[in-house]
């Protein structure tokens, strides 16, 4: 499966083809372990003909797609589905098994972030040594000195051996060195899984300044919103084949479902082990889908049946919990003063419109009440919330990080009169009962 091209694009403008691109490898299974060299000894005497087991592997088979010039294009799949075996043959650390690849410039790689140093030298040392095994000369390592030391931080540790440094100044370096590569094609693995918070931002900001400037970049990240933020197309590995080549919203959502666990659609867990004193239960609750976009209705059908005579009203209460278990809102009838009368089945329809969501997992609890608790339901059933921002622009991690939830919101902004410096002067003067020693500040509006 090759990765669609836009009809505007030339195939002059090409900057990775890749064809039919195969890579086994040999995985050999001893038959027995041993504890001591007589154990061994004596077991090849036993068995002098015995052969080790050996078995082929497939990483990747017949992996197909072209990438174009300045595109950012993101390769994602669960692990082991073969992205980094992929990123190891285009920055040309192994050779594929059969296919063929086509690289249209200097690649530069950020696979694994660190390699090359050397703990017995110092950071300025590994600037030189580490820049030079990554394709950089002298010259160009010279030219991007101050901006490597000034990205990592690390200026008062520079003539430090890095054994000596923190795991998070050894990371900050390494990448620094490797982002300043000036290379046609930038390959980066996981760079954000690695870091603080700060430095992660840091790391997008500088992915971002690079795809910005014309160059392409393929990007693995099981982070999907920095794969939604930066990328404009996907490649979804899946077992080693391309399992989809195309638009961000719809690889993502293809690997939201590969795996995720499916939501506990007609989830009917025995109700004579739930709590409640048991009239009615529900034996029932499930979404409408197994994903939903971040501003979309989120829709779930829930079915009551009554066990016992009861006469009088019902209430449902749902809780919605988000992955660290805590409670978004609670969804309540009696908040609506609905007047639910008891018959021997109900269904019920829940509609939640707001809060937005933010991208995750998310669960519902469910109860019925009447003048006490009659059943209740707790992990009711499942559904995700996938990247798909409802702002114009959410690429910005730092945007997000302190909302439990999201809002539909907005700001204006009226330009004021512009704020003049005390050698400008007044436009008509000293407004009346300043003096020129003593301007009053005006206030701002929050």
């Amino acid at each position: 499966m090759s990765f669609e091209r836009p009809a505007s694009r030339s195939p002059n403008d090409l900057a990775i083809s890749a064809r039919g691109v195969n890579k086994s490898y040999t995985i050999a299974h001893q038959a027995a372990r041993h504890s001591t060299f007589a154990e061994a000894v004596f077991d090849r005497l036993r068995h002098p003909f015995r052969r080790e087991e050996r078995e082929t592997f497939a990483a990747l088979r017949e992996v197909s797609f072209d990438v174009h010039k300045g595109e950012v294009v993101g390769i994602i799949g669960r692990n082991g589905a073969g992205k980094s075996t992929l990123l190891k043959i285009l920055s040309r650390i192994t050779e594929p098994t059969s296919g063929e690849i086509d690289l249209y410039g200097r690649v530069g790689s950020l696979l694994e972030v660190g390699t090359g140093f050397h703990p017995e030298l110092s950071g300025r040392e590994n600037i030189y040594l580490n820049g030079a095994i990554l394709g950089m000369s002298r010259t160009e390592i010279r030219q991007q000195f101050e901006a490597i030391v000034d990205f990592a931080g690390v200026e008062k540790f520079l003539d430090t051996p890095v054994k000596r440094y923190s795991s998070g100044m050894y990371v900050r370096l390494a990448f620094a060195v490797a982002a300043h590569l000036e290379s046609e094609i930038l390959v980066v693995d996981e760079v954000l899984a690695v870091g603080d918070a700060e430095f992660q931002r840091k790391c997008l900001g500088k992915i971002r300044t690079v795809a910005e400037g014309g160059r392409t970049v393929l990007f693995v990240s099981h982070h999907m919103p920095s794969v939604a933020a930066l990328c404009t197309r996907a490649i979804l590995l899946d077992q080693g084949t391309v399992a989809y080549a195309g638009g961000v919203p719809e690889a993502v959502l293809r690997y939201a479902r590969a795996g995720s666990p499916p939501a506990r659609a007609g989830n009917a867990s025995d109700p004579a082990r739930r709590r409640g004193t048991g009239e009615f239960r529900l034996t029932s609750v499930a979404p409408a889908s197994e994903f939903f976009s971040c501003a979309e209705d989120k829709i779930f059908s829930a079915t009551l049946e009554r066990h016992q005579p009861w006469r009088g009203k019902v209430d449902f209460i749902f809780i919605l919990r988000d992955e660290r278990d805590a409670a978004i809102a609670q969804l309540d009838s009696r908040l609506l003063a609905l007047e639910i009368d008891a018959a021997e089945r109900l269904e019920v329809t829940l509609t939640i419109r707001t809060p937005w969501l933010k991208p995750g997992r998310y669960r519902l609890d469910a109860y019925v009440c009447g003048s006490t608790a009659m059943d209740e339901f707790p992990d009711a059933c499942s559904f995700e919330v996938l990247t798909d921002f409802p702002y114009p622009d959410a690429s910005s991690p730092r945007a997000l990080e302190h909302s439990v939830v999201l809002a539909d919101f907005s700001i204006a902004v009226e330009t004021g009169s512009p704020v003049l410096n005390h050698a400008d002067g007044w436009p008509d003067g000293l407004p009346d009962g300043e003096t020129a020693s003593d301007p009053q500040p005006q206030a701002a509006p929050l």
